[in-house]
């Protein structure tokens, strides 16, 4: 809730510090309510609906079991709010998983969007109409702006001060507060082993044999065999359930465990390039890079996690 209004704060000191005109950012946190507490129980001081130049949208409290529909239930006011603002032409932007919201209020439709990794195939399952792009940090597409978890909030808010106030102030502002400003993707920070568990659907027996055989050769052929229905018809259901083939989805899984190895391990690149099937390292880097935005190497010095941090 405060961290966007945090971070323009910031910038307008920076500008006004080296003598620049501009003006300051002119941020309120806006309700159709007279009350609003936040998720960990604190009151929330608001001011009434108003034109403004942008709608900054929130996400809200989530828990293992979260009952979307009845939080949708219980925001009606806020879907009406959101959907009004946009009718009358302003730009929005969603939080973290307030992409629900924005979703619901059917922004979202035949439009690019992210939000959370955590919730991007929830996402991608309730509302059919949107691309959901979940390896990427902000998505703006004709007007409306949704962005990844939680700290993606400030990649937004500098990409308002970028486009608002120059690439100088917004890089200065990001080093003032020590946010990092080179990312591009929220692949790196995927972990697999709190994404819900896998079911029973066709995708889920394709996706369990990729990932057993991670390092092998990517045969479609041998893989439709395996499960017992020809080449075409795999694409097919997989891509109807996914919005993806068999191969990028084991492409990302390979990039996922060589993102695990770079971290806990002392393996050169080549090394894990081979563990994770691939005979080129130049090939492997590009592919790395293309997932996450880093090179290899660049990835282990960023995450590369110390005896002391796993101990």
């Amino acid at each position: 809730m405060h961290g966007v209004p945090d971070l323009l704060t910031m910038a307008t000191r920076v500008a006004q510090a080296r003598g620049t005109a501009e003006p300051a950012y002119d941020v309120r946190i806006v309700s159709p309510r007279r009350r609003v507490l936040a998720s960990g129980g604190g009151r929330i001081d608001v001011a009434p609906l108003r034109p403004s130049d942008v709608l900054v949208v929130p996400g809200f409290e989530v828990g293992a079991a979260v009952d979307v529909d009845g939080v949708l239930a219980r925001l009606r006011p806020e879907l009406a709010a959101i959907r009004a603002f946009a009718a009358g032409g302003g730009a929005v932007v969603s939080l973290c998983i307030g992409a629900f919201l924005l979703a619901e209020a059917g922004l979202l439709d035949s439009r690019r969007a992210t939000t959370s990794w955590l919730y991007a195939d929830q996402l991608a399952r309730r509302y059919p109409k949107i691309d959901v792009r979940a390896d990427q940090l902000v998505v703006t597409d004709r007007g409306v702006t949704t962005t990844a978890a939680f700290s993606a909030m400030y990649d937004f808010a500098l990409t308002l001060i970028r486009r608002n106030s120059g690439e100088s102030i917004a890089r200065t502002t990001a080093r003032i507060a020590l946010v990092d400003d080179a990312r591009t993707s929220q692949a790196p920070y995927v972990d697999q082993a709190i994404l819900p568990a896998a079911g029973s659907s066709f995708a889920d027996d394709v996706k369990r044999w990729l990932d057993q055989h991670l390092n092998a050769a990517y045969d479609l052929e041998q893989l439709a065999a395996e499960l017992h229905v020809s080449s075409r018809t795999l694409l097919r259901r997989f891509g109807e359930t996914t919005g993806t083939t068999p191969l990028e989805y084991l492409q990302a899984a390979r990039v996922r465990r060589a993102g695990r190895l770079l971290e806990t391990t002392g393996q050169t690149v080549s090394r894990i390039a081979g563990e994770v099937g691939y005979k080129d390292p130049a090939s492997f880097s590009r592919l790395f890079r293309r997932h996450t935005g880093k090179a290899p190497g660049e990835y282990r010095s960023q995450f590369r996690r110390s005896p002391a941090d796993s101990a």
